[in-house]
């Protein structure tokens, strides 16, 4: 392996963002991602990257108040601020960056990428202390960490009350499937302006016991284990809001929906343990 570009996890870094685009739910420069690197992908990329000069250390949050200690020496792919995702695939190394923590988790600096200029997403201090809570909460194998604007969600949240029953109750009777694949619920931050201190406290909080949040008249955030569950995730929560919006503009008075005893159907049938306050 002779380049950055070929290891497997920027492959894959790659391909999300480019699923992501064709799918529309990246305009312009709207959303971000990131990836926390294992053990065994920092020795590969530092392997590639030996002799290769690090650029400045940096303050993760310019006003100093976010630092994640559980995360020190920790290394993460990200977007960069204010680049395009239809253009990840066919200019990575000026698109997304290869950042390393230093030893207390308050300063990064980039090992690859951003090859032009710039700097990570405006919120890679958000995604960082999500990231550490889901390190501490999944053991490690939280390593993905996806935003996106998919347009029926972001009209849903128009039309439902912020808050986590609402969101998830209207979300699980779209389609059978969807509490399948959202068994914990999701989580609602009512809005907030976006890359502040604010919304990532309230978001992280969530992320203490749901994989995916969505953020009034924004977007969703969600969490997973591999590029593929994450951009399932986003799909899925699109799809459920597409198939709302449809059932609510129908001009029809909606004449059935899945009961509790359906849900607790659904729950033995797939070994889940639905949240009863969903139900």
């Amino acid at each position: 392996m002779k380049s950055t570009t070929e290891l497997p996890f920027v492959r894959g870094f790659v391909r999300l963002c480019e699923i992501g685009d064709k799918l529309g739910f990246h305009e312009r420069n709207g959303g971000n991602t990131s990836y926390h690197l294992t053990d065994d992908e920092i020795r590969a990329a530092r392997a590639l990257l030996k002799g290769r000069k690090p650029g400045p250390w940096t303050d993760v949050d310019p006003k100093g108040d976010v630092a994640v200690p559980q995360l020190a020496g920790h290394w993460f792919l990200v977007t960069g601020s204010g680049k395009f995702m239809r253009n990840v695939a066919y200019d990575t190394e000026d698109s997304i960056a290869l950042c390393e923590l230093d030893g207390d988790g308050s300063h990064y600096r980039i090992r690859w990428g951003l090859c032009n200029g710039g700097r990570p997403t405006s919120e890679f201090s958000s995604h960082l202390m999500i990231h550490e809570v889901k390190f501490r909460v999944s053991g490690g194998r939280t390593r993905v960490l996806y935003h996106a604007h998919p347009p029926c969600l972001i009209a849903m949240t128009y039309v439902v009350p912020a808050n986590d029953k609402a969101v998830t109750r209207a979300l699980w009777n779209t389609m059978t499937e969807t509490s399948v694949i959202f068994p914990k619920g999701v989580g609602a931050v009512k809005w907030m302006v976006p890359g502040g201190r604010a919304i990532a406290v309230a978001t992280a909080k969530l992320m203490e016991k749901y994989d995916d949040a969505i953020w009034f008249f924004h977007g969703a955030l969600c969490s997973a284990d591999t590029f593929d569950n994450a951009m399932g995730q986003m799909e899925v929560l699109e799809k459920s809001a597409k198939i709302f919006m449809t059932v609510q503009s129908s001009g029809m008075k909606r004449l059935g929906a899945i009961v509790p005893a359906g849900y607790r159907a659904i729950a033995k049938a797939f070994n889940l343990n639905l949240p009863t306050r969903f139900l």
